[in-house]
């Protein structure tokens, strides 16, 4: 069992064990247990599912692959939406401050600050729309790609790079609290933000589910690019060979709405950029690597498929892509 983990199914449990330990480690607070009893539900139900899945426990392909990508996708992605109490319990503090005097000694300036001068109610909806939208840009490849795809390379790489992403990004909230321009240091800026529908819409949905101390690195930034630069590393398929323009667009306004509705700082985004390059250069590599080791060895396949007619993983099947 221990010989089938893949790189993922490692990265994921140590994200898992490293929420658990901050958590552990925390000064008292009233909330402190609350959250301990949230992470330690996390990584117990990954840990079950890797169990189950990786000691090949389930003869049932649609159970294996549902409960893979429970344990190892599922548990990442409700890990964000206990950040709001579990940032302030990990570190209550800030540092705003010190984001912004970074920007100011590598890049001179400030954008969210410089753009104050063109916020106008279209510019405002404008920058708005695109950054809700990266929720669906996310969800129209996570859910086709992640249950849908059967080719390993394909869906190993996407995997493993958007898991790469989250789980440093998320790493990177805890180590570098803070709030974001908009709160931080609203005295800086001359005109608020004007209402309208898709600002009103970022607003609820921040206020609703947002950590509030998410900004370093900028996962509105790594998120899009990872998925515009994996869309044109397979521009030789369908549909990403169509697509990556749009998304590449797409991913530019993005990044422009993270800091002209203030809720970024360049270094957040230059640290979101590199994730997303760090992630697209190391995914493909080490899930060529993983394929290779999984047929050589006769191991499970990498990614347990719906409907996959050979769900133990013979030797000669394992690691190749299916048509």
């Amino acid at each position: 069992m221990f010989k089938s983990l893949a790189a993922a199914d490692v990265l994921v449990l140590g994200y898992l064990v490293m929420l658990n330990l901050a958590v552990l480690l925390a000064q008292p607070n009233p909330l402190k247990w609350h959250c301990q009893l949230q992470v330690l539900t996390l990584i117990a139900v990954s840990v079950v599912c890797l169990v189950l899945v990786r000691g090949s426990a389930l003869r049932s392909n649609f159970w294996t692959a549902l409960l893979y990508r429970i344990g190892i996708y599922g548990t990442v992605q409700q890990s964000y939406f206990f950040f709001k109490h579990l940032l302030p319990v990990v570190n209550p503090g800030s540092l705003d401050q010190q984001l912004l005097a970074l920007d100011h000694v590598l890049f001179g300036f400030e954008p969210a600050i410089w753009a104050d001068q063109f916020v106008t109610p279209v510019t405002t909806e404008w920058f708005a729309f695109f950054y809700f939208c990266y929720f669906f840009l996310l969800a129209a490849h996570i859910f086709p790609i992640v249950f849908g795809a059967r080719d390993q390379l394909l869906l190993g790489e996407f995997m493993l790079g958007m898991l790469l992403i989250v789980c440093i990004g998320h790493t990177g909230y805890i180590l570098v609290p803070g709030f974001g321009p908009y709160k931080a240091m609203p005295e800086m800026f001359k005109h608020e933000l004007p209402s309208g529908l898709w600002m009103d819409l970022v607003w609820s949905t921040v206020r609703s589910g947002g950590a509030m101390k998410d900004i370093f690195p900028s996962l509105h930034t790594a998120g899009p690019c990872f998925i515009a630069m994996f869309s044109f590393r397979n521009r030789d398929r369908l549909p990403f060979r169509y697509t990556w323009p749009l998304l590449s667009f797409f991913a530019a306004n993005i990044i422009g709405a993270t800091m002209f509705l203030r809720w970024h700082y360049v270094i957040d985004v230059f640290a979101g950029f590199t994730l997303a390059t760090v992630a697209a250069l190391v995914a493909p590599r080490v899930t060529r690597w993983e394929v290779a080791r999984r047929r050589a060895q006769g191991l499970t396949p990498l990614v347990p498929l719906f409907g996959a007619q050979n769900p133990q993983g013979a030797p000669d099947s394992a690691g190749r892509a299916a048509a």
